[in-house]
């Protein structure tokens, strides 16, 4: 379908619908209409599986809304825009971004985050900056959107803030992947933490932000990066992508050493940063008294289930330990996605080492089946199958 002959109308695709938590998507016709004033309507060629979209289906998620398209690390092309988009224009190669970025709001302009509020208390909600959505199943029901983004369609309609053009010669199998999670864990390493040269650094989780991150800590120069996961499958990943050290504390520990005792022993008294990518309260209190006193500084980037709290002992702080959090790697999507594929050009950013598995989109719920098996790292699905 040409963006001319479809531009203005609403198209008929194919999507994976959530109907409801805890159960299978549902693969089928949907209708998706035109993007209004301010919205960008791509055609996604490939999206990836997240452990977010599981966070979302599996009901634990607060914000998750059904029925809804999920799906948040796609790329493809812009077959049209609403009145007023700049940005980007049809025929444009482009990664949807579920972190924002409109340059005009108090956080944008601070210099200090790239948590853009221009689009978050809709995007929350599942619905498009003006309160409606863009998806109707063939019962004519309204689907809600997510994370801004709603991959999991073969066309989806986005903000123009949350959309960013991309160099058409990267391959868009493999920077799909930077719509979350190598952006997320490379960001949190060189941006978030800004890792030196020389520094020591303990990676929680080995999934596609852990090994990201040891790939960013790797490009920074870092001394010693032990990677910790109770997965054994998990050690050879953590070698290619730069790990120095593997620890499985459930096979690696002597007879009553906690994880922290181990590590602040092999590090001469803790680690210059740690990073938690499980989700898992507990581990992120181990990350954070694992960092040597008076300098180490913690990064929470996993996302803990509804209703979870953090906690660990003031002295902790006190003396000198700093617990940070990181969303998207701290990385602004549309004015440094463009570096990051650069980067991925060069060779110094690993992405399509990350695909471990390729399957047509009808068989995405395969995909969610490969997420939890031990030796995937993502999944990248072909909407044109």
């Amino acid at each position: 379908m040409s963006g001319a002959a479809t531009e203005g109308k609403s198209i008929t695709c194919v999507a994976a619908v959530a109907y409801e938590a805890g159960k299978p998507l549902t693969v089928e016709e949907i209708t998706v209409e035109a993007p209004r004033a301010h919205e960008v309507r791509i055609k996604i060629e490939y999206t990836a599986v997240c452990h977010t979209d599981a966070y979302t289906l599996s009901g634990v998620d607060p914000e998750g809304a059904f029925p809804s398209i999920l799906g948040h690390e796609g790329a493809g092309i812009v077959e049209s825009v609403g009145e007023g988009v700049t940005n980007v224009k049809p025929g444009d190669h482009v990664i949807a971004l579920y972190t924002a970025e409109c340059q005009k709001c108090k956080f944008c302009k601070s210099g200090k985050t790239n948590l853009c509020s221009s689009v978050r208390a809709t995007q929350g909600k599942g619905v498009m900056p003006d309160g409606t959505s863009r998806f109707k199943n063939q019962k004519g029901e309204e689907l809600k959107h997510f994370m801004g983004c709603s991959t999991f369609s073969q066309y989806t309609v986005v903000a123009d803030v949350s959309v960013v053009a991309v160099d058409p010669s990267a391959p868009l199998e493999s920077i799909c992947l930077l719509g979350c999670g190598v952006t997320t864990g490379y960001g949190a390493a060189t941006k978030t933490a800004n890792v030196q040269k020389g520094d020591t650094v303990a990676v929680f989780g080995a999934g596609t932000v852990g090994l990201s991150v040891i790939q960013g800590a790797k490009v920074r120069g870092a001394s010693r990066i032990i990677l910790v996961d109770i997965n054994d499958q998990k050690r050879k990943y953590g070698n290619e992508f730069g790990a120095t050290d593997f620890i499985n504390p459930k096979s690696d520990l002597k007879d009553g050493q906690t994880i922290v005792e181990k590590l602040i022993e092999m590090t001469d008294g803790g680690l210059d940063y740690t990073f938690d990518c499980t989700g898992n309260t507990k581990v992120m209190r181990d990350a954070l008294e694992a960092c040597h006193k008076g300098w180490g500084t913690s990064v929470i980037i996993g996302v803990a289930a509804a209703e979870e709290e953090i906690s660990t002992r003031p002295f902790q702080l006190v003396t000198g330990r700093v617990w940070k959090g990181s969303a998207f790697g701290g990385i602004k999507g549309r004015s440094e996605m463009g570096g990051l594929i650069e980067d991925y050009k060069k060779g110094t950013l690993k992405v399509d080492e990350f695909i471990t598995n390729e399957r047509p989109f009808t068989e995405i719920n395969k995909a969610f089946e490969d997420l939890h098996a031990g030796d995937c790292l993502r999944t990248v699905l072909d909407l044109k199958k």
